[in-house]
């Protein structure tokens, strides 16, 4: 595709995401005017356009992040990878994004302590959801991949704090902040990337040991006996030219019949006559016995099935852990299993019609199939769970201008899930290729192998971290992980780390000071 027709598409493309985002917010305004019964309208717009802006670069950095392995191992284009965010994401926010989404009375801050005017408790879920796009914005930009959790987080801290200095003064408003949660995400920081960096570490230098390095080692054996063949042709064609007339006859006699009992297949040395073909075929045998595919027939598929059955229990006990599904545990392990049984046996039939193919080619087609399985389970599960970063603040401030009052939870209609995730993936197209270079090339060289092991020891780290309760942070992990990979091969670009880790450390005040100063504004205002 030339250039004028790259630019075209990608005009084409702009455009129609354009058209979706308009109208997809158009229409969710019109549903919610009358779902809010026309409460406190100018209220109503301008939260729905903070909150899809929060959506929107919630696309453009940690959607982004998450297919950035991908799109650098050239796993898959952008437009693929937005093809396969676009189901996935808006798939896993609608159909298993939460039903009901607890507003953050007593997470991170703990609002109990002082009477809040419901208008007041919307003011500070409006500042933090503007506060957070901004610093995503910022960061996106700049191709730093920074935490949306601790974006939001601290953006709620910021507004809180200020509304408690303006009722009863600095103690007051920093009593209101639970400070011990502020000092898990600072153990994230560093717990999060060890974590990742550390599982992505072990599982690609096992993939390296046993598949990789025994391929290359093959595919070395496999020239040496191309070069053994076609010299061995050269000094037979310089025999053959020195025969007689007659012997040349004969020998060419012999060479057909040969000829036809090779291409029939199932046959013995014995059955050839002439020494040309008796040579090709011990040369052959070489070929035979190195068993080139062998790594790729005895380790891909079980790295296949524990890939499948890490994405599988990181979708059950994670992604569709909102959606009352009736199964119990043990229901649930039997899946897993079932899934990862099925993925081993699949991929162990495959790769052995790999024989004779391309080693670099198989193996990147292999692996390629893996990446893009766990990359969709990864975004389905981001779907399901971060989305809530943006429509979990939202749904409250809807409850609020719809019944007056400040509950405990708040329902997240459909509408509003669908609206939101249409806003992730239009914010993965506009802004989200900084992050994806930053992820996919800038911090180290990819390919599927190392892209599927950086997705699935993070999906892994994901999956244990929260079992346990650890504090951990998607982002940082998968940063972590890809790290681990390129110390694997000597290639990991620490320097980029530098503002990337200090991105991290800011991500909290920085959304915090924009929420306090969007809190002053709108509560000066007094649009309610």
């Amino acid at each position: 595709m030339s250039v004028i027709e790259q630019n075209n598409s990608d005009r084409s493309f702009n455009i129609f995401f354009a058209a979706i985002f308009l109208v997809s917010i158009a229409y969710f305004i019109f549903w919610g005017l009358n779902y809010t019964n026309s409460n406190h309208v100018i209220l109503f717009i301008l939260a729905t356009l903070f909150g899809v802006f929060m959506a929107f670069n919630i696309g453009g950095n940690d959607v982004a992040n998450s297919f950035g392995t991908s799109v650098g191992a050239g796993t898959l284009t952008i437009k693929q990878a937005l093809l396969v965010a676009a189901i996935f994401e808006v798939s896993g926010a609608v159909i298993a994004g939460g039903e009901v989404t607890k507003t953050i009375r007593k997470g991170i801050v703990d609002l109990s302590q002082i009477q809040v005017d419901p208008m007041q408790f919307v003011y500070i879920m409006m500042s933090a959801l503007l506060a957070a796009a901004i610093w995503l914005l910022i960061a996106t930009k700049r191709g730093w991949p920074v935490s949306t959790t601790h974006s939001i987080i601290g953006g709620i801290v910021g507004s809180s704090i200020t509304l408690g200095f303006l009722i009863g003064g600095a103690e007051t408003g920093f009593a209101l902040v639970k400070w011990d949660q502020i000092g898990t995400i600072a153990i994230s920081w560093v717990l999060s990337p060890v974590l990742g960096g550390v599982a992505a570490y072990l599982l690609y230098s096992q993939i390296k040991k046993y598949i990789l390095n025994f391929n290359d080692q093959a595919s070395e054996e496999l020239v040496k006996i191309k070069e053994e063949k076609k010299a061995y042709k050269a000094e037979h064609k310089k025999a053959f030219e020195r025969m007689a007339e007659i012997q040349q006859i004969s020998y060419t006699t012999q060479m057909a019949r040969d000829a036809l009992t090779v291409k029939e297949g199932d046959f013995d040395k014995d059955e050839l006559e002439s020494d040309y073909y008796k040579e090709l075929h011990e040369i052959e045998s070489k070929r035979n016995e190195l068993n080139a595919t062998k790594a790729l027939e005895v380790y891909v598929p079980i790295f296949a099935a524990l890939g499948a059955t890490l994405i599988s229990a990181m979708l059950i006990f994670k992604g569709l852990k909102h959606m009352n599904l009736g199964l119990t545990q043990l229901d649930n392990y039997l899946i897993i299993g079932m899934i990862g049984a099925i993925v081993w046996l699949i991929m162990a039939i495959f790769t052995k019609t790999l024989k004779g193919k391309s080693l670099d080619k198989s193996t990147f087609l292999l692996f390629s199939w893996m990446q893009v399985f766990t990359a969709a389970g990864f975004a389905f599960s981001h779907g399901a769970n971060d989305i809530a970063n943006a429509i979990g603040p939202f749904a409250a401030i809807m409850d609020i201008l719809r019944t007056g009052e400040i509950g405990s939870k708040a329902a997240v209609p459909t509408i509003a899930m669908l609206t939101f995730g249409v806003a992730l993936i239009v914010g993965l197209w506009f802004i989200g290729k900084e992050v994806i270079q930053t992820v996919g090339h800038n911090l180290t060289k990819m390919h599927p192998a190392s892209g599927f092991s950086a997705e699935l020891a993070a999906a892994a780290v994901v999956m244990i971290a929260s079992i346990l309760g650890l504090p951990v942070s998607s982002t940082h992990i998968l940063i972590g992980a890809v790290l681990g990979v390129g110390m694997v091969n000597g290639a990991a670009n620490w320097q980029l780390m530098k503002p990337i880790g200090m991105a991290w450390i800011i991500t909290l005040p920085a959304a915090g000071i924009l929420s306090a100063v969007s809190f002053l504004i709108l509560n000066s205002l007094s649009l309610a």
